[in-house]
């Protein structure tokens, strides 16, 4: 079996940098929610990327929350967004009135996210925030209210 890390030029993040900042999130999410004063939050994971980020961010988290799974697209080619946004996955259940996080791995255009929160809106959850692991500020393409990110990183 081939040794993949021998593919890899040079890590931008180590381990434990991403574990102390997944575990920083957490803090701040629990501190926004408790001020808040809800008691239960829904974590929408955008699949696939975000499931490791997602299982990281929950077993850090010390408030109650669930979790569920999109999936979504705007990538044409997959280097180079096409602009054009589709569900691949929906919800399977009611965000009315519910405390909403988008939990992405990375923002680069910022096409999809806009897209996602514009439709989740349309839900009427009770509040919609996003986090995201890693953002590309040079590639984005739109502006797009992110209230947590782990990291910038080069496009």
């Amino acid at each position: 079996m081939r040794d993949l890390r021998q593919d890899i030029a040079s890590v931008l993040i180590g381990e434990a940098q991403l574990q102390q900042r997944i575990h920083e999130i957490a803090r701040d999410l629990e501190a926004h929610y408790e001020k808040e004063g809800v008691e239960n939050i829904l974590l929408l994971c955008i699949l696939k990327g975000g499931y490791i980020f997602l299982a990281d961010l929950s077993r850090a988290l010390n408030i109650p929350h669930e979790v569920n799974f999109m999936a979504v697209s705007s990538y044409g080619d997959a280097t180079h967004s096409s602009g054009a946004v589709r569900i691949l996955l929906d919800l399977q259940q009611d965000i009315t009135g519910r405390h909403v996080l988008i939990v992405e791995d990375i923002i680069d255009s910022g096409l999809t996210l806009d897209y996602m929160r514009h439709n989740l809106l349309t839900r009427q959850p009770a509040s919609l925030r996003v986090c995201a692991l890693l953002s590309k500020p040079s590639r984005h393409k739109i502006s797009v209210p992110v209230e947590h990110i782990g990291f910038e990183v080069p496009g």
